[in-house]
């Protein structure tokens, strides 16, 4: 891996833990973030490999305790909480959206929000219809204008890298 792919890769892990605790927090638990835009962004303008790296990169600071996530939380203890299943979907998120094709991106956002929405109906003990409603629908509509943006936004950043390079 070059020295240029390692920067893009911190780069990215530090622009989603910043993104990431900017949040409003809601009553059950899951807050409004701006983890999508920020992890669209990533897989938009590095690809599927390195924008997933970007974004373990960025869940392996919060395990570690690092305050990266929604909140100022991080900790182990955050992939067993009631979001814990959204961290593990942000993966799906970016490898989708390195297709840059929104299409992908929007099923990497679906499989994010199945995850968290299942794990979060475990840990609640509340039926998976109901958790749907709860942690899913109210974030669709903001999610899928944050990969439309987060689109946009990352072909002109692509634009400049790729002329800075050359």
């Amino acid at each position: 891996m070059k020295t240029k792919n390692i920067t893009y890769i911190a780069i990215f892990a530090a622009l989603i833990s910043i993104l990431s605790v900017i949040s409003i927090p809601t009553p059950w638990g899951v807050p409004f973030t701006l983890q999508t835009f920020s992890i669209s962004l990533a897989g938009f303008v590095l690809g599927k490999k390195y924008g997933s790296l970007a974004t373990i990169t960025y869940l392996l600071l919060g395990a570690v305790g690092l305050p990266v996530f929604a909140g100022l939380t991080g900790g182990i203890s955050s992939f067993v909480s009631v979001t814990g299943g959204f961290l593990f979907g942000f993966i799906f998120l970016a490898f989708f959206s390195g297709t840059n094709n929104i299409f992908y991106s929007i099923i990497g956002l679906l499989i994010c929000h199945l995850l968290g929405a299942i794990q979060f109906s475990f840990l609640t003990k509340t039926n998976f219809i109901n958790s749907l409603f709860i942690v899913s629908l109210p974030y669709l509509i903001k999610d899928i204008l944050s990969i439309f943006l987060a689109y946009f936004i990352g072909k002109k950043i692509k634009n400049i890298i790729t002329k800075n390079i050359n």
